[in-house]
């Protein structure tokens, strides 16, 4: 398994800072984020689908995208 230390993670903020800019970096952050965030939601409406379909209740229509 790979173990970053402080160092080598610093090194790659620093390479990331120089390559992309400050402007684009904090861009590239927030649609990481939302990506995350659209993933868990994902996920946990599929393990709820999962849950009623074992109960044998029809699923919930999705509600509207935030």
């Amino acid at each position: 398994m790979i173990r970053i230390g402080a160092e080598e993670l610093l090194l790659i903020l620093f390479l990331a800072l120089l390559l992309f800019g400050p402007g684009r970096l904090s861009a590239i952050a927030r649609e990481l984020g939302q990506s995350v965030r659209e993933f868990r939601r994902g996920l946990t409406e599929n393990s709820e689908s999962a849950a009623q379909e074992a109960r044998g209740s029809p699923p919930e229509p999705p509600g509207p995208p935030a």
